[in-house]
């Protein structure tokens, strides 16, 4: 085993390409959303709440985020008393709720996106946009 481990980086222009594929696609479903980019460690690079989206939606949307990045998968899956449990403990940084997906890269980590304001569905339909519209991996 080595003494580090290569990363990879979005870009402030990956994530602006992000914003704008799932601002498009979320005016062409006509749900308005919120939407977080953010680096692998949850930092945030780039967020909208489009004009309509609901307010307490750029919570949530900055939380699936950082939990998709945490755990390098979708989130929405974890067992509701256990997210409630997390978001509790991680004082709101950790949700159970589906709209986050995690951005890779050849498999390797670069950040994830968090979308909030219409159905799980839709919060992962748009978040399915921006991650094609820079090529990342699907998930």
């Amino acid at each position: 085993m080595t003494s580090y481990r290569e990363t990879i980086t979005l870009s402030h222009k990956g994530a602006m390409d992000m914003l704008q594929a799932a601002v498009a696609h979320a005016e062409e479903i006509g749900v308005p959303q919120c939407i977080f980019v953010v680096d692998a460690s949850g930092e945030t690079i780039a967020s909208i709440r489009m004009d309509g989206a609901k307010y307490l939606s750029m919570h949530t949307a900055r939380s699936k985020a950082r939990t998709a990045a945490s755990i390098n998968n979708a989130t929405g899956a974890m067992p509701a008393e256990f997210g409630v449990a997390a978001g509790i403990a991680s004082q709101g940084g950790v949700t159970h709720l589906p709209g986050g997906l995690p951005i890779r890269f050849g498999g390797k980590l670069a950040g994830a996106i968090g979308v909030g304001s219409g159905t799980g569905d839709q919060d992962f339909e748009v978040a399915r946009a921006a991650l094609k519209a820079v090529g990342a991996d699907a998930v």
